[in-house]
């Protein structure tokens, strides 16, 4: 086979190499447009993990990388005057220089063709090989040429950044974060050799633009970097290498192949700085392509197993990065809002590939300080005293006060439709649904969407608080549950829209009754889906009658023994059309801007709170995006938490999505859990966050983060009803158990 690499970076390098080991006889040729020994940038990182693969794939290049790298456990952070370290991190650092020698020598050796000064800017000459491997970096011509096959998005991020090196010897990792009359700088700093380190700046648009640095050389540049940090540099200089400022380039690629051309390192994806992960990346397709190649006979099969193999562990890597990318970018939000140790805590949990459990084995020192400042908040906060004996509460299992009402952990049962009830009445479903969660041990316990009017269903299924039947029946579960269980309750107050008059979730989610439909409303006569109801426009008199409905619904709440209620401004129902853009074209008072558009959902809202007592907290459940251009923004966000603070809105359940059938979601793990974050922190409102939350460590990472006050868990709690109590299990914590249940607390069980 005939093999043809066009750049000769890290991933080119390494595939190659690989390949010729395994294949001495196939020919190998890598195409590098520069002069040997001549690289931008300073160093590059791997963690111990990589290491391991490395040193798998090919012992003499992971006997020649550990011997030329620089070793490190700590991390430490400077906020302010503070500086917080963290250790048992495990990172390795070296010249990106020595790297690509490394490499060099070790292809040659096995017989790679390595030719320098090849600025290849065709692939004509080449239409003998079999197989081209476009490496030729982030600026990938090959890449552009063939965008549309590969699927090529490429965003560029907002924030600017510059790459330094210096003299300074750093003994970990070092984050700063300097601020001036201009704004907040950070840089990223490690040592990768004796005498030489990596110092990255960055700052936001704003901030690089105040500073005037939009026209600046890359002397000018040294010279203001060096007077933001002169403190932190101990008069050693920084110096420069190709050295402007950049803004960060997010590359993805749906396709990694088309015909024989197949993409790997910065050419098929990129991942930022702040996880140093682009170099890893690039080794690791190296790795993957190889093993492809050595594993399927025929090359259109080694290409898609390359795809297949590769692309889960890169989108999961790159939402990582993505994640962390906007932690920087975004650092204006928890500077000086978050305390040192929770800002620390958060930067360091901030990609959530590390959790609170993979720092507490990293780290037990700090996580135990960590763990002990949030409980003493947390008691303090909700008015009790922190437990006596040597164990600090797991940050779940610390309790939440709202008005009156206490949460003794921050483990919620989220709301999830059952489409199980008869004419709006629940039944001994619902009484088991709910209260085998509560006696799981979640703190607070939510009924499913219910609706305030027969038209307010979703489907005939759907449960409802507009009859005293239907009080009688929710009576007969929050008596349960508060006679069973520590658990506190909350009834989500629903209006369907236009998504109502629809069949059972498993006869067809949003599809229309085959018969016996209902007339369904909305703030604009839009459907949800061609296929949906058209509803009929509001008029004032309907709102007016939905609000008395909102009313009477919330009385009824209170006399069902609700401790908590929630109104659904979410999800496309409702409120939730009136919020978006996408679905309001109202001309009149109630559409267009952002204060119009919440009208009147604040109307109703303020008419709820009104009628429900002053004591008991009230939630607001809302989408913060609805994934497709043109809708609800972050801005409209702000201003809608911002005016529920204002009338008596307790905690704001921040969800996203399902308010147009054409969106675009970006799913993944945690996937909602920044907006809840945004808002939390922006607003100062208490949030609940959604979303893909499964495992104990995430769960303890989002409240001690400061990235959401509650925890909803939706699916989890539908797999294992005792979620909370496996919780207490796995982190030795003393969760009362009912008295029929006693037993268990001397008992050990084993899960496997």
């Amino acid at each position: 086979m005939k093999i043809v690499c066009v750049g000769g970076g890290p991933a080119a390098l390494y595939f190659s190499l690989l390949v010729k080991k395994a294949h001495p006889e196939w020919s190998l040729r890598v195409l590098e447009r520069g002069p040997p020994n001549v690289t931008w940038g300073f160093g590059v990182v791997f963690s111990d993990e990589t290491m391991s693969g490395f040193r798998d794939a090919d012992p003499e290049t992971y006997a020649a990388i550990t011997d030329a790298f620089v070793h490190w456990d700590d991390i430490d952070i400077h906020y302010g005057e503070t500086v917080t370290t963290s250790t048992g991190h495990g990172f390795a650092g070296m010249q990106r220089l020595t790297l690509l020698q490394i490499l060099k020598q070790r292809a040659a050796q096995l017989g790679v063709e390595i030719i320098h000064n090849a600025d290849v800017t065709s692939l004509d000459a080449f239409a003998e090989a079999d197989l081209i491997v476009a490496g030729d970096g982030i600026n990938s011509f090959i890449r552009t040429q063939h965008a549309e096959a590969f699927g090529t998005d490429i965003v560029m991020r907002p924030n600017k950044f510059v790459w330094l090196g210096t003299s300074r010897k750093f003994d970990a990792f070092t984050f700063y974060f300097e601020e001036n009359q201009h704004g907040l700088w950070r840089a990223h700093c490690y040592s990768y050799a004796p005498g030489m380190s990596t110092f990255i700046v960055e700052c936001t648009e704003e901030t690089w633009r105040r500073a005037g640095l939009d026209q600046a050389s890359e002397a000018d540049t040294i010279a203001h970097c060096q007077r933001i940090f002169a403190k932190h540099l101990g008069g050693e200089p920084l110096v420069a290498n190709n050295s402007i400022w950049r803004s960060f380039p997010r590359v993805r690629n749906q396709r990694y192949y088309h015909n024989n051309i197949v993409l790997i390192g910065d050419a098929l994806h990129s991942a930022h700085f702040s996880i140093g992960s682009g170099t890893k990346l690039a080794m690791e397709d190296g790795i993957a392509l190889a093993k492809a190649l050595a594993e399927q006979p025929q090359l259109s099969d080694a290409l898609a197993a390359y795809q297949a193999d590769r692309q889960p562990a890169v989108d999961a890597l790159q939402r990582a990065a993505q994640v962390s990318m906007e932690w920087f970018e975004e650092t204006e939000r928890y500077y000086r809002r978050l305390e040192p140790l929770q800002f620390a805590y958060s930067l360091l949990t901030r990609s959530m590939r590390i959790n609170h459990d993979n720092l507490a084995l990293r780290d037990p020192g700090f996580v135990a300080r960590a763990e002990r400042w949030f409980a003493e908040t947390a008691f303090r906060q909700a008015g009790r005293p922190l437990p006596d004996g040597p164990r600090t509460p797991p940050p779940i299992f610390t309790p939440l006060k709202l008005r009156d009402m206490v949460l003794e952990n921050r483990v919620v049962l989220s709301p999830m439709c059952m489409y199980s009830a008869k004419d709006g009445l629940v039944d001994d479903f619902h009484l088991v649904h709910l209260g085998s969660r509560a006696m799981g041990g979640a703190g607070l316990v939510y009924t499913e969407a219910t609706a305030i009017s027969p038209e307010g269903r979703i489907s005939p299924g759907c449960a409802g608080i507009y009859s005293d039947a239907h009080v009688a029946a929710w009576r007969r579960i929050t008596d349960f549950i508060h006679a069973q269980s520590a658990a506190k309750t909350c009834l989500q107050l629903s209006h369907s829209g236009r998504k109502g008059s629809t069949r059972l979730a498993w006869e067809g989610a949003d599809r229309p009754l085959p018969h016996d439909n209902w007339e369904v409303v909305a703030p604009s006569a839009l459907p949800y889906a061609e296929y949906c109801h058209r509803p009929r426009e509001m008029t004032r008199a309907d709102m007016d009658a939905v609000l008395a409905d909102y009313v009477a619904a919330a009385k009824r709440a209170q006399a069902a023994g609700f401790d908590m209620i929630e109104v659904h401004m979410a999800h496309g129902y409702l409120l939730s059309t009136f919020l978006s853009p996408l679905t309001n074209h109202r001309s009149d008072a109630y559409g267009g801007s952002i204060d119009n558009r919440m009208r009147y959902p604040l109307e109703v809202f303020r008419a709820v709170r009104a009628a429900w007592p002053e004591e008991k907290p009230i939630a607001v459940r809302i989408s913060a995006t609805d994934w497709k251009e043109g809708g609800f923004s972050p801005a409209d966000g702000t201003a809608l938490v911002d005016a529920l603070a204002r009338l008596g809105c307790d905690i704001v359940d921040v969800s996203a999505g399902q308010v147009v059938c054409d969106q675009r979601p970006q799913y993944g793990r945690l996937f909602q859990t920044p907006f809840s974050t945004r808002l939390r922190l922006d607003t100062g409102m208490a949030t609940m966050t959604v979303g893909n939350i499964q495992s104990f460590g995430d769960a303890s990472a989002i409240v001690l983060g400061g990235r959401a006050d509650l925890c909803v868990i939706a699916r989890m709690h539908l797999a294992d009803p005792y979620w909370t109590r496996h919780a207490a299990y796995h982190y030795d914590w003393p969760l009362a158990w009912p008295s029929q249940y006693k037993a268990v607390e001397v008992y050990t069980p084993r899960w496997t």
